[in-house]
């Protein structure tokens, strides 16, 4: 089982940057998919990116696209997400996640961190 904890949170104006970081533990990132999720105040937790283990091919969701980059450090054992020119509707938990199975890692993975607030003001 791999342990993730995120950070790199926080309140951001309208147009800003956040850069989200995972460190992983108990297992190599190399090895395994990675992805973003988040939650805003009731809503769903939804699926924003991921990257596969191997090739290092990436996904995301429509909303995010030319804005999120999602990327590992393999040497840190850490995956980001940049995010750029933020809007207020990115307010919610992000929560990093990882699966050793691709068709999972974009809608039920089993390993979950505990997430971080992003808050974008107008």
């Amino acid at each position: 089982q791999v342990q993730l904890v995120e950070s790199g949170g926080g309140l951001v104006q309208a147009g800003g940057s956040l850069r989200l970081s995972c460190a992983a533990s108990g297992r190599t990132i190399s090895s395994i998919n990675m992805a973003w999720f988040r939650q805003a105040p009731g809503k769903e937790r939804e699926f924003v990116a991921a990257i596969i283990w191997s090739g290092g091919g990436t996904s995301y969701t429509d909303s995010v696209k030319g804005r999120f980059t999602i990327s590992r450090d393999n040497a840190k054992n850490t995956v980001y997400l940049q995010m750029n020119n933020l809007r207020p509707e990115d307010t919610a938990v992000y929560y990093c996640a990882a699966d050793r199975y691709t068709r999972v890692v974009f809608s039920t993975p089993g390993s979950w961190g505990q997430g971080t607030q992003v808050t974008v003001s107008s």
